[in-house]
């Protein structure tokens, strides 16, 4: 007999347990998100938007990466979430963590209303639906001028200190050290979430939502619940972004936004979770980047720095390192 065959099966919860255990790769990522605050303190703002971009790129990534529901209008619950801790901000209460968790309430009842209209199609349909919500929600804030500032945007936003004591300077050390703190316990969240048995359960969802009824996995309710997951931790985000930067806009609504952080997760690598962190850094920076260099026609370099990585890396940035390593180790 030989030894494949006599190898014991790895079961489930030995597979989770071991998905579980930190390699030192991950430890090394979050070591060097660190690094900004000793070597480029001047882009220190710009990280604390790549942060917040990448929260909001990890939420996409839960429902198109891990369960295959694919959305063109993502950017509602973000906008939703950014819309609210602004007012309320507006309204005399700048505390940011209050902020942060009424986003996360009524962005989750948004997308917890909406997920039951999702998990009823799939693909193209899926598609113009998603795309439609944002759509509607946009051209809705835009015309309640009266409280969202409509095209204006919303102003009077202040945030307090945090804590009542850390303020958020000008320079960014506050703004991205309360952006990076957020993004590391939602991805705490996130990886326990994926490596669990809810979490193999979306994984076949994505690979054959038809048959997962038969093992006991209902479908509609897994798409439901992760999808308001994700809609709470998309709100968390735009909240982040409103408190940071003082200001709320419609483009925190606008198809742009969705556009963009679809790219930045099939750049980066789609159902990896750390994928879409890697495609916001790459992406943004990139974005800074050229732009500098050339303020009219920095989309073309974008374009043609896309058009590399899907044709050199069809798996994404992340995909195309773990092929490589495996290349290396001589694994298939």
């Amino acid at each position: 007999m030989s030894s494949e065959a006599s190898a014991a099966p790895v079961r489930p919860v030995q597979y989770l347990q071991a998905q579980l255990r930190w390699q030192w790769s991950e430890i090394a990522f979050w070591l060097a998100t660190l690094l900004p605050f000793v070597l480029a303190p001047s882009y220190l703002v710009l990280a604390s938007q790549i942060s917040i971009t990448a929260l909001f790129v990890l939420s996409l990534d839960l429902i198109l990466g891990f369960s295959g529901i694919v959305s063109l209008g993502h950017a509602a619950y973000f906008g939703i979430g950014a819309y609210t801790a602004g007012l309320i901000s507006k309204s005399g209460w700048g505390e940011p963590l209050t902020g942060l968790l009424a986003a996360a309430v009524v962005a989750g009842l948004f997308g917890y209303a909406t997920s039951f209209i999702i998990a009823r199609f799939r693909h193209l349909a899926l598609i113009m639906i998603t795309l439609g919500i944002g759509l509607v929600l946009q051209e809705a804030a835009n015309s309640a001028g009266w409280l969202t500032g409509g095209f204006d945007g919303l102003q009077g936003i202040h945030t307090w200190p945090l804590f009542g004591k850390i303020r958020f300077d000008l320079y960014g050390y506050t703004a991205y050290s309360y952006a990076l703190a957020g993004l590391f316990l939602i991805f705490l969240i996130a990886r326990r979430l994926i490596h669990s048995p809810f979490g193999l359960a979306l994984r076949g969802i994505r690979e054959n939502g038809l048959r997962m009824p038969a093992i006991g996995a209902s479908t509609h309710t897994h798409i439901r619940t992760i999808y308001t997951i994700a809609a709470i931790i998309a709100g968390i985000a735009g909240a982040m972004l409103a408190e940071t930067t003082e200001t709320v806009s419609l483009e925190a609504l606008g198809f742009q936004r969705s556009a963009d952080v679809l790219v930045m997760l099939i750049l980066g690598g789609t159902g990896r979770l750390y994928g879409g962190l890697i495609g916001a850094v790459v992406y943004m920076v990139a974005r800074d980047q050229f732009s500098g260099l050339n303020p009219q026609y920095w989309y073309f370099w974008i374009g043609l720095l896309l058009i590399a990585v899907v044709m050199l890396l069809p798996n994404g940035i992340l995909g195309g390192l773990s092929h490589f390593a495996r290349r290396i180790r001589g694994a298939p």
